[in-house]
């Protein structure tokens, strides 16, 4: 499933207001890792994945897929390859239906209409959500609109899953089913929040960011273990951790 390696070689981005929000961030993520992205409010973290499939364009460095820079050229290749899914569904749910909703992306590939279909249901089927297809999206509750808007990404058949806060606003059960959804996955995630329990349940690595800086870059248990990082960056230990 994941064969593109991401790459982010000293990515700097200013907003037209003036504000640097990313400052020489750089990293790799090798094929099939799973990269939570923490830090405060205001630390760089959406900022961040909206460069990773050209939503953004850098002011400085660049961002590479399998090596590829992220332009205005290639933008439509590097998001075949890289989905995102963005912290608020209402952003991406906008059809008459979920069955449209999770089309769009298909058609838009030029896709012949029995493999539209055919992703479609294999989309809802993968998040546990065939049974609402037929419905309008605006009827659906945060847990069954974030399954599809996750479904709608999978319905592109991307190699790279990129997640904006994926459960917030979620209930425990609902978070519950996402974080076993996504444990599931075989796909390279990167996955910006502040849920820190969801990044021990589902992350290999953590990338802490701060003040638009990448501050530190290593496994849970050591960036969790780091106290002196935790302060200075303005987190908490999981909650998990904080009950040891």
């Amino acid at each position: 499933m994941s064969h593109h390696q991401l790459q982010a070689r000293e990515l700097s981005f200013t907003y037209p207001d003036g504000h640097r929000a990313l400052q020489d961030v750089s990293f790799c993520v090798s094929p099939g890792e799973s990269v939570g992205i923490i830090g405060s409010n205001g630390a760089g973290k959406s900022t961040l994945l909206l460069h990773l499939n050209g939503v953004l364009r850098a002011t400085a460095g660049e961002v590479r897929v399998q090596n590829v820079p992220i332009t205005a050229a290639t933008a439509a290749e590097v998001r075949r390859a890289v989905g995102m899914v963005f912290q608020d569904p209402d952003d991406q749910l906008f059809m008459p239906t979920v069955f449209d909703d999770v089309a769009f992306g298909p058609i838009n590939m030029s896709l012949p209409t029995h493999e539209v279909q055919s992703r479609v249901e294999a989309a809802l089927a993968r998040v546990g959500a065939s049974h609402l297809a037929t419905r309008p999206p605006y009827r659906l509750s945060g847990g069954e609109k974030r399954a599809v808007a996750i479904a709608g990404v999978l319905a592109m058949a991307p190699s790279i899953l990129v997640m904006d806060e994926p459960s917030d606003g979620l209930d425990p059960a609902a978070r519950r089913r996402l974080i076993n959804l996504l444990k599931g996955f075989d796909h390279t995630k990167v996955i910006a929040t502040h849920d820190l329990d969801l990044v021990l349940d589902v992350c290999s690595r953590v990338l802490v960011m701060h003040h638009g800086r990448l501050e530190a870059d290593g496994t849970p248990d050591v960036i969790f273990s780091d106290s002196v990082l935790l302060e200075r960056c303005h987190l908490e230990l999981p909650l998990s951790r904080q009950r040891q």
